[in-house]
């Protein structure tokens, strides 16, 4: 198990300092929270290079609720 800790820093330091903090959220893997009058407002989190599949990405995500497949015994207006 990974602890991260999160560096806090006022949005005009981030506005100074912007390329230089990406670089290290990057390299670091650290997530960075930007304040604005001591208050969070912003989240700079460094992105995955993994791309995830899309295959069996929705697994288990649908119920299926009774037979899908015989006829209902409803009737259609073609029918009749």
């Amino acid at each position: 198990m990974t602890i991260v800790m999160t560096q806090k820093i006022p949005a005009g330091v981030f506005k100074a300092k912007c390329l230089d903090l990406l670089e290290e959220v990057r390299k670091s893997g650290k997530e960075l929270i930007i304040t604005k009058r001591g208050k969070p407002c912003a989240r700079v989190v460094p992105i995955s290079e993994k791309v995830a599949s899309v295959f069996g990405a929705m697994a288990g995500t649908i119920r299926i609720c009774g037979d899908i497949v015989s006829p209902t015994g409803e009737g259609w207006r073609a029918d009749a």
